[in-house]
């Protein structure tokens, strides 16, 4: 994920979680609005409650590599926030990986 892919503004980032479309499951929220632009942005939220900075910033690269690696899941002019639930740490990576794009084609199925 590219530093021009960041939803860069707070006052953003809070009006995607507070109107936006919301799906979720035992580990995400993913947060959803649409925008003019084709290119995607995203935003990942990791609370207090996972851990440490440490830790959270490690959530945050694992879901980073996720999106990264999975970006032909995602449809074409929205915003996203991914909110990241505490029992993501009971999970290996590709368990949380298979959650995270489930969850995603689940909510492109909400779209149509």
């Amino acid at each position: 994920m590219k530093k021009r892919d960041v939803v860069k503004s707070n006052l953003l980032f809070n009006d995607i979680i507070n109107k936006g479309h919301k799906v979720s499951n035992e580990y995400f929220i993913i947060c959803r609005m649409k925008k003019e632009k084709e290119a995607n942005n995203y935003g990942i939220a990791v609370g207090k409650k996972i851990g440490n900075a440490v830790m959270r910033n490690h959530v945050k690269r694992q879901v980073r590599n996720i999106i990264t690696h999975n970006r032909e899941v995602f449809p074409k002019f929205h915003n996203y926030i991914i909110i990241v639930k505490k029992e993501v740490l009971n999970i290996p990576y590709d368990k949380m990986e298979t959650m995270l794009v489930n969850l995603i084609k689940k909510e492109n199925t909400y779209e149509k």
